[in-house]
């Protein structure tokens, strides 16, 4: 049985799934020491979330990453609601989509880079006009010390607009529950495509250093 880890989630690989093992004793609080930024060790990932549970999202679906990791421990933690890990971040746009239909609301957790195995998927959303909140995590910006997530991090949040979303920015911890909390509420109100980036200032950056 394989063993992998992103950032401080471990999580094990059965039958070509990535199954979070132990949850409890696996996940701790805060970032892995190979990040920095202003506000890793902030509330404000705790407060996003309550704002996700008070606009009624009963479903995270993600791919495991550092910078969304608090937000999937504390799904995993939370009996009310259900924590769907995906193998491909295009899956969650399908769950998310048939969850809207059988009356539930979700929330898409996936990292930047995977923003563009998603095109082909959006346009279900766009074409059926069911709500779809996305919560990315960037790369390939401020503090990026690996130059292949460039290229797609400039991308994202033009490639997410012509997919049909409105974007927003998140870059200090003192606005991101906020703007999610807005974005949820035109997500789920006015059944809207609406995305919430959340920048690699305000999540921190890995650093690459070589073993000694």
């Amino acid at each position: 049985m394989a063993m992998w880890r992103y950032g401080n989630l471990a999580v094990r690989r059965v039958s070509g799934c990535m199954a979070p093992p132990d949850i409890e004793l696996r996940h701790r609080l805060g970032h892995s020491r190979a990040m920095v930024g202003e506000n890793l060790d902030a509330d404000w990932y705790r407060q996003s979330y309550e704002v996700l549970k008070q606009a009624r999202t009963e479903l995270f679906c993600y791919v495991p990453d550092a910078g969304i990791d608090p937000f999937i421990r504390l799904a995993h933690a939370d009996n009310t609601v259900r924590a769907v890990v995906l193998t491909t971040e295009e899956e969650g746009v399908g769950i998310c989509c048939g969850a809207w239909l059988g009356g539930r609301r979700s929330a898409l957790l996936i990292q930047s880079s995977g923003v563009g195995n998603c095109i082909n998927a959006f346009s279900l959303a766009a074409n059926t006009r069911v709500p779809m909140l996305a919560i990315v995590s960037m790369r390939g910006e401020w503090g990026e010390g690996n130059r292949w997530q460039i290229p797609m991090g400039r991308s994202v949040e033009e490639t997410m607009k012509l997919a049909g979303f409105t974007v927003y920015r998140a870059t200090h911890a003192n606005e991101a529950a906020k703007l999610i909390e807005g974005a949820a509420n035109m997500a789920y109100q006015s059944e809207q495509m609406v995305a919430v980036l959340l920048s690699q200032r305000l999540i921190g950056a890995k650093v690459f250093k070589d073993d000694p």
